[in-house]
């Protein structure tokens, strides 16, 4: 990975914004304040925390991939279930890192002091969609206009160039997740803009595997369709990609490390091999 050293941004001009220890004029590099997206973090977590730890359960594993990662150029790339409660319970688990807590999110009192460098891609249509979705906006989300898909139809449209952009600025200033299917419709392909997000800014990337949100939550992750579901978050080891591998390499890697075969697909591709 190459080192981006993290940049802090501040309402103060220079060189007050030094005065500024505990960070209340902190913003982020898109001009929203860090204080007010930790109360948002912290005000939607504890009104979903009781969704994930009893309503229904939740298993997280590997989160000692997540130790030592620095504060920013970090990508999690993930399958998708849900627009929002997929989103939701990584950042549970990304604050109850943050104070030391491992593959656990009891109890909550990590909320009392949430990560803020923490950022997710999603669809501009699925972030305008009532006020609910718009309060999840203010989080961290980065919107993007798929050129492929919108309001739930097959489209083709000049891809949102300002989202790459809007990327690449967040990964220099935290963490970002983004689920590279650029859908909820398991074993769908993986978009090569990933690809080359991943070679223009040599980030750690992270492979993460979810399961159960789709049985417990409606699309949108805002209402139970099933209680007492066992869901599951399983980060992975960085993964490792070479300089010289190519688009269709690296997203060959990024399918097979979020378990996105279609099932049957390696025994027909062997059998036509033989």
């Amino acid at each position: 990975m190459r080192y981006v050293k993290p940049t802090r941004f501040s309402y103060l001009p220079k060189p007050l914004d030094r005065l500024d220890f505990i960070g209340l004029f902190e913003c982020d590099p898109f001009g929203n304040w860090l204080l007010f997206r930790r109360i948002i973090i912290a005000a939607v977590g504890w009104f979903t925390y009781f969704r994930y730890t009893t309503v229904n359960r939740i298993k997280i594993e590997g989160t000692e991939h997540l130790e030592n990662l620095p504060i920013n150029n970090v990508l999690f790339l993930s399958n998708h279930q849900t627009y929002f409660a997929d989103v939701i319970a990584f950042f549970h688990v990304f604050c109850a890192v943050k104070w030391g807590f491992k593959d656990t999110i009891l109890p909550p009192m990590y909320l009392l002091a949430p990560r803020a460098r923490q950022y997710y891609v999603a669809a501009s249509e699925t972030m305008q969609k009532g006020i609910l979705a718009k309060i999840f906006a203010l989080g961290g989300a980065l919107t993007i206009e798929r050129s492929w898909r919108a309001d739930g139809r097959e489209v083709q449209r000049s891809v949102d160039t300002s989202a790459v952009d809007k990327i690449q600025v967040a990964l220099k200033h935290g963490w970002v997740v983004s689920f590279p299917q650029g859908t909820t419709k398991p074993f769908a392909p993986i978009r090569k803009g990933t690809a080359h997000l991943i070679m223009a800014n040599d980030p750690i990337v992270i492979p993460v595997v979810i399961n159960g949100f789709r049985r417990a939550f409606d699309k949108k992750g805002l209402r139970f369709k099933k209680r007492n579901t066992q869901l599951s978050i399983r980060f992975k080891a960085p993964l490792v990609i070479g300089p010289s591998e190519s688009v269709e390499e690296i997203v060959e890697k990024v399918r097979k490390a979020i378990e996105q075969d279609i099932p049957g697909r390696m025994d027909w591709v062997q059998g036509k091999e033989g």
